[in-house]
């Protein structure tokens, strides 16, 4: 139980519910313990010798037992309940602060569906252990414990003739444990898969209708929510074999208390009230066996969450600031890159390989190459998405393994093909970098990439709130948001990966227009899909392969470069 026993360091900031909650434990136990007491007193000294002031004074008692075992259960579930909501709330963060932290090639082969499940559902699995499961533990140990000791005070011969079904509980336990585990892990695996169709399906929805694909994703849905429910219903099976059991070997307590307690009453060995006190006992011991199946399934479906939640937290990140990193100082915007040589985790072949080119401040370096050649590649470089294998990336002379990643990736702006807009309004995603900017520095970027008017046609103008994914703004205008975002930063260097492709020529040129001045002192990488940005660039990178296959202005490649000349007329055609 490796991943509950490092949850309970989560307690550690609640310690002070959690503590309460274990004294009103003990509490409640003692009050258990106290009540079959009184009952032997109530028949041997009460009733037998027909005295009602004993009676009386017996029933007050069990008044006030009962009222304090009610106090302190409340107690003793409140607190518990807030303890481990406590180590829920510290687990969520942190999962999240891990994944915010963790590389992009970690991202690269996650399911977003099943990283939902490790936040919520096994998040919660530990959560009800350590709140209900883990008092339950305790609870049924002490009381046990307690049960076993007034037992053996007052006849030791009984306590011994019920102790003899024990081992058959214990074997029945343990046999239920060890199949309940895989089959936690099982249940929350079919979960995780249920999960991240639902997610796909769900950020898909436009194209799952676009290509009437409802039937086959409602199908495949439907196939992994047999597969969850298979699997449920085996582990129901489990626990409607093992509880029978359990329950028939309480029985078998049962008969031997009444069968040679009896006897010994008859004999005169025990008292009457010793045997009713007895029997008492006989069900707080009993309790906790029943108890602890259900203990042991909740215990087995958090560990098995938590060695999920912790296969997260101790993920190591591919890229991270080295131990000696330091800030990088204001950029000018030189980019080396020198024999650099890179492939992603998993592949089979690299993406780049022996590249070398500079970049300096200033420039606009448009990037060409056929689909796969590693365009996308270099550019998720220059900020360290993604660390080289071989070689080094520069920026104004310093490697950028060296310096700490915040004040490297506060000085690049980028611009990706695929646009990401968040819940909030249209001033808050421009101003995403810096929430701190003014409406007059929003509006400016704004205007310079072309979206200030088609904002203030929106309702609330800036204020107006984007719904989820930038759902009810067109392509372009998601582009030229995430454009003006990019430029808030002011950023030395800026990278557009094919960042105009959603919008018409127009709208293109008057952004181009406007990026023509902001890019006087930035270096600028553009992955581009028109002409006229290959054209205007002062250098082309023509990429092949992963490696660099020529280099030069528009004019010197139409020169010297058939590889170009066979791009230009392949992606552009006729508008070259």
């Amino acid at each position: 139980m490796i991943g509950i026993k490092r949850t309970l360091t989560y307690l550690q900031k609640n310690w002070i519910p959690a503590l309460g909650a274990l004294i009103s434990l003990f509490l409640v136990n003692a009050a258990n313990l106290v009540s079959p007491k009184l009952l032997q007193r109530l028949v041997d000294e009460g009733i037998a010798e027909l005295d009602m002031g004993i009676v009386w004074g017996v029933v007050i008692a069990l008044l006030a037992v009962a009222a304090v075992r009610g106090l302190f259960n409340f107690l003793q579930g409140y607190l518990g309940e807030v303890a481990s909501q406590g180590v829920a709330y510290e687990l969520r963060n942190a999962i999240f602060e891990k994944l915010q932290n963790l590389s992009f090639s970690y991202h690269d082969h996650s399911h977003t569906g099943k990283l939902m499940t490790r936040m919520t559902s096994d998040v919660e699995l530990v959560q009800q252990f350590l709140g209900k499961g883990l008092i339950m533990l305790i609870s049924s140990i002490v009381l046990m414990v307690g049960t076993l000791i007034m037992l053996f005070s007052m006849n030791w011969i009984l306590t011994l003739l019920v102790m003899l079904i024990i081992p058959g509980v214990a074997l029945v336990f343990m046999g239920f444990v060890k199949k309940i585990m895989p089959m936690s892990k099982r249940v929350q695996k079919k979960l995780g898969t249920l999960n991240t169709i639902l997610q796909e399906n769900l950020a898909g929805m436009r194209i799952v209708k676009a290509f009437a694909r409802e039937g086959y994703e409602i199908k495949r849905y439907n196939t992994a929510n047999i597969d969850l429910l298979d699997a449920n219903v085996s582990m129901i099976k489990l626990f409607t074999t093992f509880f029978p059991l359990v329950f028939f070997m309480g029985r078998i307590g049962t008969v031997i208390v009444v069968g040679a307690g009896g006897l010994f009453v008859i004999n005169g060995t025990l008292t009457l009230g010793e045997l009713v006190a007895f029997t008492g006992y006989l069900t707080y011991l009993m309790m906790p066996m029943f108890m602890l199946g259900m203990i042991g399934a909740m215990m087995s479906r958090a560990e098995a969450s938590a060695e999920r939640l912790f296969e997260v937290l101790d993920a190591e990140s591919d890229v991270s600031d080295a131990p000696d990193a330091i800030t990088l100082p204001k950029l000018e915007g030189r980019v080396e890159l020198q024999n650099v040589r890179f492939r992603y985790i998993g592949a089979q072949s690299d993406v780049v390989s022996n590249l070398n080119f500079t970049a300096d401040p200033g420039q606009t370096v448009a990037i060409l190459g056929q689909t796969g050649a590693g365009k996308s590649s270099i550019i998720t470089l220059i900020p360290r998405f993604y660390d080289v294998a071989e070689g080094a990336v520069l920026v104004d002379g310093h490697d950028v393994r060296k310096v700490t990643l915040d004040s490297l990736r506060k000085q690049i702006g980028i611009v990706l093909q695929e646009t990401t807009l968040f819940t909030g309004t249209i001033r808050d995603n421009i101003a995403y970098g810096r929430p701190e900017a003014s409406l007059d520095d929003v509006i400016s970027v704004a205007k310079a990439a072309q979206a200030h008017d088609f904002i203030l046609e929106q309702p609330d103008g800036y204020e107006t709130e984007v719904g989820e994914r930038g759902v009810g703004l067109s392509g372009g205008q998601k582009q030229r948001i995430a454009i003006a975002r990019a430029l808030l930063l002011d950023p030395r260097i800026l990278i557009m990966d094919d960042s105009t492709s959603s919008v018409d020529a127009e709208t293109e040129y008057k952004i181009q227009q406007a990026l023509e001045e902001l890019q006087k002192g930035r270096t600028t990488f553009v992955i581009a899909q028109r002409i006229s940005t290959v054209r205007n660039a002062d250098k082309i990178l023509v990429l092949d392969k992963g490696k660099l296959a020529a280099e030069g202005t528009h004019e010197e490649l139409q020169r010297t470069s058939e590889l170009y000349m066979e791009i230009i007329e392949t992606q552009f055609g006729k508008e070259n």
